[in-house]
């Protein structure tokens, strides 16, 4: 089943797995206001959709996408407030709540990257929960060296914490494409793929996901974001807390029959 709305986001279902494809391929998919307020409607269906175990998150054509369409952001003789004014305005009022909006889905996402990924698409891909990537895709930087502003749409946080700081800041500073096969060798994304098995590949773990019991991404994302913080001991009483909750739930009972059974646990919808 295929749903194109007119703004260039396009919804496919395969079964249990929602893909959004990201549109607008002759300009290698800009994220433009109409298509991040796409995305943030399609955010808010699929989470209310109980059919949906995984999203897959991909763009159209030969890149995902080249982030900030440039060519809307100039100052304009008359207005009260300044372009950056405006810009920040924007981003509190709509592109931030775009990325949190995909860290809160209660199911896992997936990030298909198949091409240039670059800007503030950079922080759109890095909001998955897993991320894959075409052998031909790259990651690019250019706020700094090109434009003089800091990276956004959350890419300086994910990028200290999946890079660490040395690494993070050479990559924000120089500018310099950072290919598929290196990303995943420094660990900013899970694995780099051949081109032509891009979507079979997200679908696959897509998929793989999907079984996992509900509301277990939920619980990890939390987990591991309030690890970066937390002091050592305080992490292991967190852990026991949680465990406390988690154990009298019937995911674990299934995953107990399933494994003194020997058979995969069969854990039930979301």
């Amino acid at each position: 089943m295929t749903n194109e709305p007119p703004v260039g986001l396009r919804l496919e279902r395969c079964g249990e797995i929602a893909v959004l494809v990201l549109g607008g391929a002759r300009r290698l998919n800009p994220l433009r206001e109409e298509l991040q307020l796409a995305l943030r409607a399609r955010c808010a269906e699929l989470r209310n959709d109980e059919s949906v175990r995984a999203l897959v998150l991909t763009g159209e054509g030969e890149a995902f996408s080249v982030g900030a369409d440039l060519s809307t952001m100039s100052a304009a003789e008359g207005e009260p407030s300044s372009l950056g004014q405006r810009v920040a305005e924007k981003m509190h009022e709509l592109s931030n709540r775009l990325i949190l909006d995909l860290r809160r889905l209660p199911f896992p996402v997936v990030s298909a990257v198949n091409g240039a990924c670059a800007g503030a698409a950079v922080g759109l891909a890095l909001a998955a929960d897993v991320v894959l990537a075409a052998r031909s895709a790259y990651f690019y930087l250019p706020f700094i060296p090109k434009l003089g502003i800091v990276p956004d749409l959350g890419a300086t946080w994910f990028l200290e914490r999946l890079l660490g700081r040395a690494r993070s800041t050479a990559v924000a500073l120089l500018g310099e494409r950072c290919p598929a096969e290196q990303a995943a060798r420094w660990g900013l994304i899970w694995q780099c793929v051949d081109d032509v098995t891009l979507r079979e590949q997200a679908l696959s773990m897509a998929y793989r996901l999907a079984a996992l019991p509900p509301n277990s991404i939920v619980e990890l994302r939390d987990a591991l974001d309030t690890a970066s913080t937390n002091t050592l001991a305080a992490q292991l009483d967190y852990e026991a807390e949680r465990q406390r909750e988690l154990i009298d739930t019937p995911s674990f009972a299934e995953g107990v029959s399933a494994f003194l059974s020997k058979r995969e646990p069969r854990f039930p919808p979301r």
